[in-house]
C-alpha cells in the first residue's frame, strides 16, 4: 500500500473524516486529500511534506517512519510546485474556539435584588394571614384601693393659728419673704424686739399699743388680729406702723 493509501485507510478506520484531521493537525483539507491520493504537490516541498505525513501519521496512530522512508525513496529531492507554508498549514475550513466570557456581575447582583424586593413583597401581603392571637384574660380581678391621703404640712409661708387676744390688746404677726430689719417696741416700756428676721421667718409680738419699724417693707407679710394686711410698702422702704389694742389703727 502506499502512503497515501496507509493514511486514508487509518483515517476511515479510525471514523474521522478529512475536516477532522484537518482540525487536529491545522492542515488544509485539499493537502490531506492531496496526500491520501500521493500527491504532494502542494505541500509546498519535500520538507513541508514529510512534517505533513508525521502529522497526519500521529493523529492516526500510525507509525510515521516507514511511511518518511518511502517517501524518501520514492521523492526524495524531487522537485515540486512550491507553495507557501502558510498556505499549506491553513485549514479550509475556519476553526470556532469557544470564547471565554466575563461573569456580568451587574446583572447577577440585579436579579438577587429583584428576588429580594419580590419576598419583601410577598411578606408584606401575607404578614395580615398569619396565625391569629387570642388576646388572654384573667381570671383574678385586682381592685385599686385609693391610697390614703398625705397629711398636709403647712409651708414656710403659712401663719402660725391666731391665738386668743385679750381684750383692748393688738396681736402683731410679721412673716418674712425677704431678710428685713425688724423693730418693734410697745409705747411704754423697753422694746420687744430689735433684729433682722430671716427669709422664711415669723414673728409674733402682743400688747396694748405697739409700734414697728420695718427695714424692708417689701420684704414681709403684716398680719394684725388674725387679719392680713399684706404686704406694708415697697422692697427697701422703710415703714413706721402703729397699732392700737382699742382701736386697731394704724398710723
Amino acid at each position: 500500500m502506499s502512503i497515501g493509501e496507509v493514511l486514508s485507510q487509518a483515517r476511515r478506520d479510525s471514523g474521522l473524516t478529512v475536516m477532522h484531521v484537518a482540525e487536529r493537525t491545522r492542515i488544509r483539507e485539499t493537502v490531506i486529500r492531496g496526500i491520501e491520493q500521493d500527491d504532494y504537490s502542494m505541500c509546498g516541498g519535500n520538507f513541508y511534506a514529510r512534517g505533513h505525513i508525521r502529522s497526519i501519521a500521529r493523529v492516526l496512530g500510525v507509525d510515521a517512519d516507514p511511511l518518511i522512508r518511502e517517501y524518501d525513496d520514492t521523492h526524495g529531492g524531487a522537485p515540486g510546485v512550491q507553495v507557501s507554508a502558510a498556505a499549506a498549514f491553513e485549514p479550509e475550513t475556519p476553526l470556532k474556539f469557544k470564547e471565554r466570557r466575563q461573569t456580568n456581575w451587574s446583572a447577577a447582583m440585579a436579579a438577587v435584588l429583584a428576588l429580594v424586593a419580590v419576598w419583601g413583597i410577598v411578606q408584606f401581603f401575607s404578614g395580615g394571614q398569619g396565625e391569629k392571637v387570642t388576646p388572654v384574660v384573667a381570671k383574678d380581678t385586682v381592685t385599686a384601693t385609693a391610697a390614703p391621703a398625705a397629711e398636709q404640712t403647712p409651708g414656710p409661708d403659712a401663719v402660725a393659728a391666731v391665738p386668743p387676744v385679750k381684750k383692748g390688746h393688738v396681736l402683731v404677726q410679721i412673716r418674712a419673704t425677704a431678710q428685713s430689719w425688724v423693730r418693734v417696741e410697745p409705747v411704754e416700756g423697753d422694746k420687744l424686739f430689735m433684729g433682722t428676721l430671716a427669709k422664711g421667718k415669723t414673728g409674733s409680738w402682743t400688747g396694748k399699743k405697739i409700734g414697728i419699724t420695718l427695714g424692708n417693707a417689701g420684704g414681709v407679710v403684716l398680719t394684725v388680729n388674725g387679719k392680713d394686711l399684706g404686704v406694708p410698702g415697697k422692697d427697701g422702704q422703710v415703714v413706721r406702723l402703729f397699732f392700737d389694742g382699742d382701736k386697731l389703727g394704724a398710723s
